[in-house]
């Protein structure tokens, strides 16, 4: 238990719209008890929260004061209890109360009744009726607290913004603490909210850093909001901040459209090869690793051999022992570590940039209502660093989110040599064994980040990527750059490289 959250709520739309923010705090085997007196507004917060989760404001939701209970198949299952006619504790079993709260998220009316008998550790919702409208105090798990908090906190920060009455519709979760969700209110244009908390250092791995920081990856909203504002000033088309809370993790952005740059999930030439075209426009000037924010300066980090190399050794970690049953010994290690020493050695000369680094379909949104480069928006970009300019041309024609055919891959690279080319002098072959040897160090990384999601995070649907990404590393593998790693990888039977 932690301190219970206390707050005051005036009006039957105040409290439909806490509803809705408790909705997007919820996960999967929580259960809410709401108390109060008749009237008091337990109805009226639970249909609010059921409907956020079902995204359907019009969803029929109907007390269940006779039926007892009613299930609701939603972004997370919700099943809607009222206990007021139960004749004692001795009748839950017959409610399924038990399974509802392991599968989704369990919202009972009238918990007293049960007895103290409910499922897991609820967050008590208890609501008392004032003169100026209702108080509400909950109380409950710490973990659960604090995701009730953090929602709370959104809404007071979309209240200093001048939104404070807006809906709040939940948008993407990703792979990080960051999350996504849709603000919309009439007479203002639809708004994205980030909510990407500070993330905690993991544990120290080696040279008293942990992963994130060898390898380089935001720990905050900072690097978002000074690399946004420089892609703008550089003519990208990438999310206005309209409102910021650095320290709070929290960010109000322009949305930059609906438009899937995938057509019905397959890849369009088109705007592969216009993808691409915005990679060359942006890559034709230098780019300052120094960028203003907040009133301070945000070093953008150098994607160093350590951060290249940290990230290779997901493939021996985590898909080497997956492909070959055993794990790897550390006279193999070594071996490994030496054959991509030796590919490194090869990009110390080759052309540095911005490496935005998810550069692919789900991070561009297609927006055919604008004219030329501006109709490839980019979303994602928190965790820029300085290296090969090559890596985000891989990261595109290599999507690993669809299958890119390597016809498709040729013309997209085509593209970003030919758009180079008309700026003037243009090092093709260095460009080539950069794009190589990103392009076998991304699937690398790949390989190893999807096989942990499955057997670390409990994540089994990343496995169905991994033919794709296989297939992307032979690839890259064929070039003479990476004869050292492609030797590693025959000699050690994890897979054969294709032919082409």
């Amino acid at each position: 238990m932690t301190n219970s959250i206390n707050l005051q709520v005036d009006g039957e739309s105040a409290m439909a719209r806490l509803g809705a923010d408790l909705a997007l705090a919820l996960k999967a085997g929580d259960v809410l008890a709401l108390s109060g007196d008749l009237g008091a507004g337990k109805s009226t917060l639970a249909r609010a929260l059921i409907r956020a989760l079902a995204g359907d404001p019009e969803l029929d939701v109907p007390s269940p004061t006779f039926t007892l209970v009613q299930d609701y198949q939603a972004r997370i299952p919700v099943l809607h209890a009222d206990l007021y006619r139960i004749g004692s504790a001795t009748e839950l079993d017959e409610l399924g109360l038990d399974e509802a709260a392991g599968r989704g998220i369990l919202l009972v009316e009238w918990p007293e009744r049960a007895e103290g008998h409910l499922p897991g550790k609820p967050v008590t919702v208890a609501i008392e009726t004032t003169g100026k409208g209702r108080q509400i105090t909950m109380d409950g798990p710490a973990d659960a607290l604090a995701r009730i908090t953090r929602t709370l906190t959104i809404r007071a920060f979309l209240a200093q913004a001048g939104q404070g009455e807006a809906d709040r519709a939940f948008l993407l979760g990703d792979a990080s603490t960051r999350a996504y969700e849709l603000v919309s209110e009439p007479g203002t244009p639809l708004r994205i909210l980030m909510d990407a908390p500070k993330r905690p250092d993991g544990p120290i791995i080696r040279d008293n850093k942990p992963y994130s920081q060898i390898a380089h990856l935001a720990e905050s909203v900072t690097p978002f909001v000074a690399v946004g504002e420089a892609l703008r000033g550089r003519g990208l088309a990438a999310p206005q901040i309209h409102a910021q809370d650095l320290d709070g993790g929290l960010l109000l952005i322009e949305h930059l459209g609906h438009g899937a740059f995938l057509d019905d999930g397959a890849p369009v030439e088109e705007r592969y090869h216009l993808a691409a075209e915005v990679l060359a426009a942006f890559h034709a000037t230098p780019f300052a690793s120094e960028l203003p924010v907040g009133g301070e300066i945000y070093n953008v980090p150098a994607y160093d051999r350590e951060a290249l190399s940290i990230e290779t050794e997901l493939l021996i970690d985590w898909f080497l022992p997956y492909a070959t049953g055993k794990p790897a010994s550390a006279s193999l290690r070594e071996a490994y570590a030496g054959a991509w020493s030796q590919v490194f050695d090869r990009l110390e000369t080759v052309e540095k940039h911005l490496v935005i680094r998810d550069y692919h379909s789900p991070n561009l949104i297609w927006r055919p209502e604008h004219n030329g480069l501006d109709r490839i928006g980019v979303i994602d970009f928190q965790d820029a660093v300085i290296g090969p300019a090559a890596y985000d041309v891989a990261s595109l024609a290599m999507d690993a989110r669809v299958t890119i055919e390597p016809d498709l891959e040729a013309s997209t690279k085509a593209a970003y040599i030919a758009a180079r080319q008309r700026q003037g002098a243009f090092d093709l072959d260095g460009f080539e064994t950069a794009y190589a040897i990103m392009a076998a160090q991304r699937n690398a990384k790949i390989l190893g980040i999807f096989v942990r999601l499955d057997q670390r995070d409990g994540k089994p649907h990343y496995l169905h990527h991994l033919p794709r990404i296989r297939d992307y590393f032979s690839r890259a593998l064929l070039h003479p750059a990476l004869e050292p790693v492609r030797r590693f990888v025959e000699d050690n039977g994890i897979f054969r490289p294709t032919n082409g």
